[in-house]
């Protein structure tokens, strides 16, 4: 067991130090116009002139942020500056607050709207950077962020965050995250990205408002989001809680199942943990549904339709492999370590870019690679795929 578990995390930092974080530090970083590249598409080709994301920049800043944290080298901490520097700089709204959802490739303001998830990732990196530095701007521009969507997104009256927002913070009519999700006002995704910020958060500021609102969101998924009947996380909801769409994402179930252990881990609250550890089980063992004999995770399944997308995401593989040494690490579940040693040796079988670096997108149902869709972009960040490798040598030292 031992060496198994030695050979993951060799081969996962081998990973994350020569493969993904040179990827992101050296092809994206736009040393014209500041910050970072918007898009290199599916066949590698660089797009200098693409709109730049805040999702995409938060993300990076969360990664090298964590990376230099852990691993302590000075080329880390470049590039998380550069990020922090550019997400206060340019995404940060000094008129209203908030961050907007995209700039030019000039960094001029392009899509102003509020969308809450993107605020959650601006203060997951600028947590993150705190925690790694000490650094009190990053800080106080996460409180600000808190502050911001306490003050706007929170429903008061039917609990939870209302999904987004104009820039002036007036109600929207389009509030999805992204084409293929519903519009609804509140969301298990959404809901999800707040809690994990949240949480970080907490590590560094130990404030009793962000204590009561990171407590509240347990509660929301084990009360509303969590279907008590199957165990796998409802997606869409109204204001009222009544769900819109049966939809099972095995990749956000799985996800879901060790942040939301993370948080209560972090809470330190030994009633919430003992509540909250028997449920994120059931949830992982829900997920597992989605589970190929290879160790491979499917995308979704939509109930209603009685159809199934057997895509093989990155972002699902890497959550897969986290979700399931969590399992192992805390509940000493054997069969859980190998599966995510399985579907590390798919990931390194089939979806990481040998000759240009980074992880594809995905692998279709036929077993080919997907192309069409982005190599880095709005989407496609280092955070999924970086994320598991800092959560692998993090958990075993």
């Amino acid at each position: 067991m031992k060496e198994k578990i030695n050979k993951l995390c060799m081969e996962v930092r081998a990973e994350l130090e020569n493969d993904i974080l040179p990827f992101w530090s050296g092809k994206m970083a736009d040393n014209v116009r500041g910050g970072f590249y918007g898009r290199i598409d599916g066949n590698d080709v660089l797009d200098t002139e693409a709109p730049k994301g805040a999702i995409l920049n938060g993300r990076i800043l969360w990664t090298f942020s964590a990376a230099y944290r852990l691993l302590g080298k000075q080329e880390y901490l470049e590039t998380a500056t550069r990020a922090k520097r550019y997400l206060i700089d340019k995404f940060y709204d000094k008129d209203f607050g908030g961050v907007y959802w995209s700039l030019n490739a000039d960094g001029n303001p392009l899509d102003t709207k509020k969308q809450i998830y993107a605020l959650g990732f601006a203060i997951y990196g600028l947590s993150e950077y705190a925690r790694a530095t000490g650094d009190d701007e990053s800080l106080d521009y996460a409180v600000k962020l808190f502050e911001t969507i306490e003050e706007y997104s929170f429903d008061k009256e039917r609990n939870g965050y209302i999904e987004a927002f104009m820039r002036d913070w007036q109600p929207i009519a389009d509030m999805r995250l992204s084409d293929k999700d519903e519009n609804m006002s509140k969301t298990m995704n959404t809901h999800l990205h707040i809690l994990e910020p949240y949480a970080n958060l907490y590590r560094v500021w130990k404030d009793p408002r962000l204590e009561r609102q990171l407590r509240n969101l347990i509660e929301l998924f084990i009360k509303k989001i969590l279907n008590g009947m199957t165990y796998h996380l409802d997606l869409f909801f109204d204001d009222d809680w009544t769900v819109k769409d049966e939809i099972i994402s095995y990749g956000h179930d799985i996800e879901a199942s060790w942040l939301i252990h993370e948080a209560a881990l972090v809470l330190g609250d030994k009633a919430l943990l003992k509540e909250v550890e028997h449920i994120i089980r059931h949830i992982a063992m829900a997920a597992d549904e989605g589970l190929n004999p290879d160790g491979s995770m499917i995308y979704e399944t939509f109930v209603a339709k009685d159809k199934t997308d057997r895509e093989l995401h990155w972002w699902v593989q890497a959550e897969n492999v986290v979700g399931h040494f969590n399992l192992y690490q805390h509940f000493g579940d054997v069969n859980a370590l190998d599966t995510a040693i399985d579907c590390w040796q798919f990931i390194k079988d089939k979806l990481v870019d040998r000759e240009h670096g980074e992880w594809y997108w995905s692998i279709m149902p036929d077993g080919t690679v997907n192309r069409k869709d982005d190599k880095a972009g709005f989407w496609k960040c280092p955070y999924h795929n970086g994320r598991m490798c800092l959560e692998i040598i993090e958990r075993t030292r």
